[in-house]
Formats: C-alpha cells, sequence, structure tokens
C-alpha cells in the first residue's frame, strides 16, 4: 500500500493554480468589457458634441479623444472619425472609434475594438 503523505500539498497546488488562472481570466473578461463600454460612451458623447447646432465633426472627435485620453489613456484614442449619415431620414453624426482589445491588461490586438456613437444632428429645419 502507497503512503498518501504529501499528497494534499500537490493537490492544493494544482487547485489553486486553476483557480488563480479563473480568477484572473474572468477578471480580464470584465476589464475587456469596461474597456468596449467606455469607449461606446465616449463616441456617443462625441457624437452628441459633434450633433449640436453650430459645431463640426472635428470637435466630435476631439471630445470623444478627450474622454478616452482620461478614462482609458492616450494609447486608446488614436483612431476616432466623425461622419454625418441618414438615420430613417433625420441627419445623424456617428462617431467611430478603433482601438486595441486589452487581451492581458492593457496590451492587447492593434484596432480589433470597433465602436460607434450615434446622435441626432441639431438643425433649424421645421421637421
Amino acid at each position: 500500500m502507497r503512503d498518501d503523505r504529501g499528497s494534499a500539498v500537490a493537490e492544493w497546488v494544482m487547485v489553486t493554480a486553476m483557480l488563480v488562472l479563473l480568477t484572473v481570466t474572468v477578471l480580464q473578461i470584465g476589464f475587456a468589457l469596461y474597456v468596449r463600454t467606455t469607449l461606446l460612451d465616449a463616441a456617443g458623447e462625441g457624437a452628441r458634441h459633434a450633433g449640436l447646432f453650430g459645431a463640426d465633426l472635428d470637435a466630435g472627435e476631439a471630445r470623444a479623444a478627450e474622454l478616452i485620453s482620461v478614462s482609458l489613456g492616450a494609447g486608446y484614442a488614436e483612431n476616432i472619425t466623425a461622419t454625418t449619415t441618414q438615420l430613417n431620414g433625420a441627419p445623424v453624426v456617428a462617431v467611430t472609434v478603433r482601438s486595441p482589445l486589452p487581451l492581458i491588461g492593457l496590451l492587447g490586438l492593434p484596432e480589433a475594438l470597433e465602436v460607434t456613437g450615434h446622435a441626432p444632428q441639431e438643425t433649424l429645419d421645421a421637421a
């Protein structure tokens, strides 16, 4: 018959390693979702800013870049574009942000994450 002394230590190490890996994975997924939500909110705010009467698209891009730089860092605010489109016949401003998808901490695949925020464009035309 074999002696079981020391097997609890080996079992504890293996189980703990698996639990730590699982915990870190869940935290990283949560962080990636946080980054996506923050980028989407900044894109929407940039679109609202560009959609104000008298504002231009550059102002919306700058507003989105400012919010992203403060929240996540300047590396996430490098590729921002603003365009005007039509949605159900109404003029709409769309701000698109392309940024890294964080896989390990803040490091990740460049421009793998793309979000777009929309807002109506204010005009003086009667509807």
